[in-house]
């Protein structure tokens, strides 16, 4: 309960109670730490607190952004596709991976000023209308961002519908028999205005199977952020996730047959 309460504060008004205390408890050693440095210290010195750090370990490897960007990097590089479009991935997590060792082209609402080698960029809005060129690449991602269209956090238009017709056209940019990873928070089905939807995933499901797509693997991330699970009976584990309050569903498509596009 305090860990969601700090969290809480943390993202609503910039207040983290935990590094605060962490601070008071660690500003002992640090002074203790100064003075005995400073004694013998013929430099300049600069008193610059780090006070957080003693706390940490050596590196992490947890979280939801870390295990998507790393299970799908990993996927793609096994996939070895001709053409791989991602469309609101984490630009300095997931696209950083995959343009390590390919080309990748990044389309995202909004504004990406940096030139980064093996990566191409263009401006688009996924939900508008028949945005996306069709069938444009053999691969694309969308990671942890369908849930956030149409909902205005990130300048979007408001729009109910949003997540079906970003979808839609995620569909629209692949060739026959192409993939698309997908990763959306799931459990019980739910608007968090204007954070993020949670999506039933047998809901999801059955939307990705009307636009032509087929599951092809099924993981998740576990709710403490350790671990991925791949699923071995994807059908159970949809009913599991569905009665979930939350975790991060990350979801395998091929597309086996093509949806109905005005003006095709």
């Amino acid at each position: 309960m305090l860990k969601k309460i700090n969290n809480f504060l943390a993202q609503l008004i910039g207040i983290d109670l935990e590094r605060f205390v962490r601070a008071i408890l660690a500003a002992p050693r640090f002074l203790l730490d100064l003075q005995k440095f400073s004694k013998d210290c013929s430099q300049p010195l600069v008193i610059k607190p780090c006070l957080h750090d003693s706390y940490a370990q050596g590196g992490t490897a947890r979280g939801e952004y870390f295990w998507q960007d790393l299970y799908i990097a990993r996927k793609i590089f096994q996939a070895q596709p001709l053409k791989h479009v991602d469309v609101g991935s984490r630009f300095d997590g997931f696209v950083a991976h995959v343009a390590s060792y390919r080309d990748i082209e990044v389309i995202d609402i909004r504004p990406i000023q940096t030139h980064v080698p093996g990566v191409t960029f263009q401006r688009m809005d996924m939900m508008g209308d028949e945005q996306a060129p069709h069938n444009y690449c053999d691969s694309v991602s969308c990671l942890h961002a369908l849930e956030h269209f149409g909902l205005g956090r990130y300048g979007d238009p408001i729009d109910t519908e949003g997540h079906v017709k970003g979808l839609r056209n995620l569909v629209r940019l692949l060739k026959m028999q192409g993939r698309l990873y997908l990763s959306v928070p799931v459990g019980i089905e739910r608007v968090e205005f204007n954070a993020n939807r949670v999506f039933s995933p047998n809901a999801l499901l059955k939307t990705a199977e009307t636009l032509g797509l087929a599951l092809e693997s099924l993981a998740w991330v576990t709710p403490n952020g350790e671990s991925v699970h791949e699923s071995t009976k994807p059908m159970e584990d949809l009913l599991s996730l569905q009665q979930m309050h939350y975790a991060l569903g990350i979801f395998v498509f091929t597309k086996v047959s093509e949806p109905i596009f005005s003006g095709h």
